[in-house]
């Protein structure tokens, strides 16, 4: 990162920790014109020449090796100091389970030629119950797993037939019996079938803020890998974490999600390259506020940007979207005033954007949401496609300026589809060629 590039971050993490503070402060109150280092003053420091550094290589560098364990080493190292940065040397690190982040570290690596890697996964199924206050499990066959290897157990609840899915590490063993890092708290009896698979994100941060990661490669080894979704994993995964800024990454073949954060605010994604991923190129989670996904390229995904439950307030600008299997962006469950401009959406499997119908609730449609300048072009597969479908009762949408294209014979494709029971849906400059029908308007006039 430039000196620019750091000032700027330096500046965001100040002013997002603090945001509620600076609205309180009384305008009155002299400027702060030569900051000094104070304990526990998150929101002024010095712009420092030089941060504390560990760099990590298979065959040089200050720590040395080719799996998760050197990187986890200098991650710890670094939070220990109170914050620096982890530069990963050019290599392919082999991973068996995931690297967890710290606060205030940052994560730096020479793009292509930095690869981080998923092991082949193990499934098993358990032999013995586990009662919720366990912290061990018994299995059928330990062929294959390791001491420190990141398992995700599942089941079915034995009292709901709900399902569970718990994520630990295995730190020791006797034979086929293994202790966990942590205890269950969940009941993993035979009756729900429970199994043991060695799946992981390769980057988790939960309950951290004020982390950078930057060009970096994930490979999630998707033809060796058992499916985990995006709720507990992705090439990364972060849940209750603030101001994390991710740029320049490669996240790929995952069979999952590219990149998901759960409940985390002020998340920024740009410049990165998520392709070929099970599920999710992009999966701003539930509760998630303020994100900002800015000038990635998003192919051959099943979704690319899944805005999940409650996204509020985000900027999607500048995204190319290629390919997706099912819909190049969907929006729906309470995902309100969020903003989708310049983006190019193209050869969506079903529907280019997705206003998704959410009736559990009172009014969980995804309301005042503004579409501008976007370019939109073959959705949907065979005779039909819509580049823009409102469902539900969504209501308060902007369509402003968007380009919606058809390159291939109009057939029965359809530019926006306007649902009977929406409200407020203004369309306002938008531009139409080549399809079958601009605008089907299922409303009662």
């Amino acid at each position: 990162m430039g000196m620019t590039n750091r000032r700027n971050f330096l500046t965001a993490v100040a002013a997002g920790s603090a945001l509620s503070w600076h609205s309180a402060q009384s305008a009155e109150r002299p400027p702060v014109s030569n900051p000094r280092a104070t304990s526990g003053d998150e929101i002024h420091e010095p712009d420092w020449e030089a941060r504390f550094t560990v760099t990590v290589g298979q065959d040089r560098g200050d720590l040395r090796g080719s799996d998760q364990r050197v990187i986890q080493a200098a991650v710890d190292y670094v939070a220990r100091l109170g914050g620096g940065t982890v530069k990963i040397l050019p290599g392919r690190y082999g991973f068996r389970n995931a690297v967890y982040l710290a606060s205030g570290v940052r994560l730096i690596g020479s793009g292509a030629e930095t690869v981080l890697a998923k092991q082949p996964s193990t499934t098993v199924p358990l032999t013995e119950d586990s009662d919720w206050y366990d912290q061990e499990i018994t299995l059928a066959d330990a062929r294959g797993l390791q001491l420190g290897d990141g398992i995700c157990l599942r089941t079915k609840n034995p009292h709901n037939g709900g399902s569970e899915v718990l994520k630990r590490t295995l730190i020791a063993r006797n034979g086929n019996r293994f202790k966990l890092d942590r205890a269950l708290r969940k009941n993993l009896w035979l009756t729900g079938k429970p199994t043991c698979s060695t799946l992981f994100p390769l980057f988790s941060g939960e309950h951290i803020q004020n982390v950078t990661i930057e060009d970096l490669t994930f490979d999630g080894n998707r033809q060796n890998h058992a499916h985990l979704d995006g709720n507990y994993g992705g090439c990364i995964w972060m849940q209750d974490c603030n101001r994390i800024q991710m740029r320049r990454l490669t996240t790929h073949h995952n069979n999952g999600d590219g990149i998901s954060w759960q409940i985390c605010h002020d998340v920024v994604v740009e410049d990165c390259h998520s392709h070929d991923n099970a599920d999710l190129g992009l999966h701003p989670g539930s509760g998630s506020q303020r994100p900002l996904i800015q000038n990635n390229l998003l192919e051959r995904n099943g979704i690319g940007i899944f805005w999940c439950w409650g996204v509020k307030h985000g900027l999607a600008e500048g995204n190319r979207i290629f390919d997706s299997r099912n819909y190049g962006i969907s929006i729906g469950h309470n995902d309100t005033d969020n903003r989708m401009k310049n983006n190019r959406v193209e050869r969506s499997g079903k529907v280019g954007i997705l206003f998704r119908d959410d009736s559990r609730g009172k009014d969980f449609w995804p309301n005042r949401n503004h579409l501008e300048n976007n370019q939109i072009i073959d959705s949907g597969n065979g005779k039909d496609g819509i580049a823009i479908d409102l469902q539900g009762k969504t209501k308060d949408i902007v369509i402003l300026g968007n380009q919606l294209k058809e390159t291939r014979n109009p057939a029965a494709r359809i530019g926006i589809r306007i649902g009977p029971n929406t409200q407020n849906i203004r369309l306002m400059k938008n531009k139409f060629a080549g399809l079958g029908r601009d605008v089907e308007d299922r409303r009662v006039s």
